[in-house]
This record gives C-alpha cells, sequence and structure tokens, in this order.
C-alpha cells in the first residue's frame, strides 16, 4: 500500500462524492449535490439528522414534497417526478437518494 492511502478509513479508496443515477439538468443536479455533501460532511454521525437537513434545504430551494435517504445497505424502487432523482455515494459507503414526488 502506498503512503497517500494508508491509514484510510474509507474502504472503497475515494473521498469524493459520485453520482450513481441522476435524469437532473446540470444546474440542479450541481446545486442537491453541494446540498448533501455538506450535510454529508456536517452530521457524519447521525443519518437522520443528515436527511432531514438535506430535505429541509431541498423543500425550500427547489417546493416540497422531496424525500431523502442516507445510509449504507439500502435498496429502492420508487417513484418521482420526472427529473427529479439523484442517486450518490459521499466518502465511499455513506449512501443518498433523494427524488421528489
Amino acid at each position: 500500500m502506498d503512503e497517500e492511502h494508508k491509514g484510510s478509513s474509507n474502504p472503497a479508496g475515494y473521498s469524493y462524492p459520485m453520482v450513481r443515477y441522476t435524469d437532473m439538468d446540470e444546474t440542479m443536479k450541481r446545486n442537491v449535490m453541494e446540498v448533501c455533501t455538506t450535510a454529508c460532511e456536517k452530521h457524519t454521525a447521525n443519518n437522520e439528522i443528515c436527511a432531514q437537513m438535506i430535505k429541509e434545504i431541498l423543500d425550500r430551494k427547489f417546493g416540497a414534497s422531496w424525500h431523502v435517504v442516507v445510509g449504507e445497505g439500502f435498496g429502492f424502487e420508487l417513484s418521482y417526478e420526472v427529473k427529479k432523482l439523484l442517486y450518490m455515494f459521499n466518502n465511499g459507503t455513506q449512501a443518498v437518494c433523494v427524488w421528489k414526488c
């Protein structure tokens, strides 16, 4: 293992946000990713508070009714408003799924 990655607690080997799927336009995607990344960095120990913060900001910024799941090891199947879904990973294994319906 090289010196740069030694001692890293991140099993996936990356610390940047990675979008797994989205159908949002580029501007909305950037805004939502910024909100999600900020909330995840601020509330690393509590996924529930993190999700609540993301939901409140998105509801104010883009109108109600946003739904948010933050955690590890979950699956989903959902109905959503077209161009209003983002599924991303933050800090390796923490996933964030946001959608509007």
